[in-house]
């Protein structure tokens, strides 16, 4: 795929006016898919795609189009000229954007993933074994990812990953069920045993009659796939350069009033070691590391090319909409076995979800309890709890009721293939939390 695209970048290259200007960026997969339910596969299939989205640039006007690509040279270089053609005619009706802000340093990068993915064969048999005896649910992808940036003043990018993903849950009745997923970029059947074992556990507790508990206040523990929910809605405006100058950002107090999280929380956005590509669409290449809040005070905001310009800082390389696409959480220091025992008597929950902001400003966020959540006693899990409603504030939660996060982090991609399998990711502990406030 590199290969068509450069050679497709050279011919762009050769198709423009002396006053234009092109970005072009490249998406392009070669995925297995496997569906799974009751414990048989349902749907298995191939996917091998790519696009190319072209931006071209007049002066301060610019438009863009994007492109399937066949990989046939000929087709793919006429539907190129068709793109331009139409580019150009859009070009004269747009306004100049104010904003338009694009590298002009020509910074060439290649990073070529190893292709450490396991056999599909084994691993569906791997996939079938666990579920054998129990109702299996769940979706299998692993395969490569491209991603690509290339410009007429001669810049080349390429970033390729290569990783697997299974999301997957054994289902009891209603809405009870144990969700799990395992992700990476090399297969380990010590590992997905454990957690297939752990689910198992929990799926026999499932079994038992549910608990009922009382608004209020207790202590939790927050899964790493919990933890995602949360820090999926944080990021939604959370960390942005344009949400911070315009007052919209959930971490507000923290920008304006020096709020603070815990001492041992520390949130970078970790393009080293996600799966997402070390450039955006603007050419700018993104450093490996962005520290966001350091030892629980903010550090940084995420940039974009266009708010770069609008509020006159550098970029960092940030995408447009100024999200995190490769996010980790520093480890703590509690062994992911101590958990129960340091928990005692209080609410295991494995996942959360419909989480929404309740108060913004106060970034308070207001969700329900999902799936396998559990009432443990002595350290003990004891039974399935009803699904329960939260309303909690960041500042408590990763703040002054933080009592520990784990040592041990889960890689949690994302499992959206909406046009493309995604390359957004976590990397999360588990969290320790007091007083975590169930209001219904």
């Amino acid at each position: 795929m590199q290969k068509h695209f450069y050679e497709l970048a050279d011919y762009l290259a050769g198709k423009l006016h002396d006053d234009e200007v092109y970005l072009a960026t490249f998406d392009g997969e070669e995925s297995d898919f496997v569906r799974f339910n009751h414990s048989a596969i349902r749907q298995a299939g191939r996917v091998t795609q790519a696009d190319i989205t072209l931006d071209l640039i007049r002066g301060e006007r610019h438009a863009e189009a994007t492109t399937t690509l066949s990989g046939d040279p000929a087709t793919d270089r006429a539907r190129l000229d068709s793109a331009l053609d139409n580019l150009r005619e859009r070009l004269p009706h747009v306004p100049d954007d104010p904003y338009l802000l694009y590298a002009t340093e020509v910074l060439n990068t290649e990073e070529h993933g190893d292709d450490r993915l396991p056999d599909r064969q084994p691993t569906v048999d791997a996939i079938l074994n666990a579920g054998e005896g129990r109702d299996l649910v769940g979706i299998y992808a692993q395969g490569g990812i491209f991603n690509g940036f290339a410009n007429s003043l001669g810049q080349r990018n390429w970033f390729s990953t290569y990783s697997f993903h299974l999301d997957w849950c054994f289902y009891h009745s209603k809405d009870k069920a144990v969700k799990s997923s395992y992700a990476g970029f090399d297969w380990d059947d010590a590992e997905f045993d454990r957690k297939v074992t752990s689910a198992a556990e929990q799926l026999a507790i499932l079994a038992r009659e549910p608990k009922t508990i009382e608004p209020g206040g207790y202590r939790v523990y927050l899964a790493p796939a919990a933890l995602a929910e949360i820090f999926d809605i944080l990021a939604w405006g959370g960390f942005g350069l344009k949400d911070h100058r315009t007052k919209n950002t959930s971490l507000l107090k923290m920008v304006e009033d020096g709020a603070r999280l815990g001492e041992s929380v520390t949130i970078s956005e970790n393009t080293r070691d996600g799966i997402a590509p070390n450039f955006q669409s603007a050419g700018f290449v993104k450093p490996d590391y962005v520290v966001l809040i350091q030892n629980g005070q903010y550090e940084n905001c995420l940039a974009s090319a266009r708010s770069a310009r609008e509020y006159g800082v550098r970029t960092n390389g940030a995408n447009e909409g100024e999200y995190p696409e490769s996010l980790d959480v520093a480890a703590g220091d509690l062994p992911e076995g101590e958990v129960l025992d340091r928990l005692d008597t209080g609410v295991f929950i494995n996942q959360l979800w419909y989480l929404n902001y309740s108060d913004r400003p106060a970034c308070r966020i207001t969700g329900m309890t999902r799936f396998a959540t559990f009432w443990v006693e002595g350290g003990r899990i004891v039974a399935p709890l009803n699904v329960m409603r939260f309303d909690e504030t960041i500042y408590r939660v990763l703040g002054e009721n933080l009592a520990a996060l784990t040592r041990e982090r889960e890689f949690i991609p994302s499992a959206q293939t909406y046009g493309g399998r995604s390359t957004d990711s976590l990397r999360l502990p588990g969290a320790l939390v007091e007083g975590f406030e169930f209001t219904l």
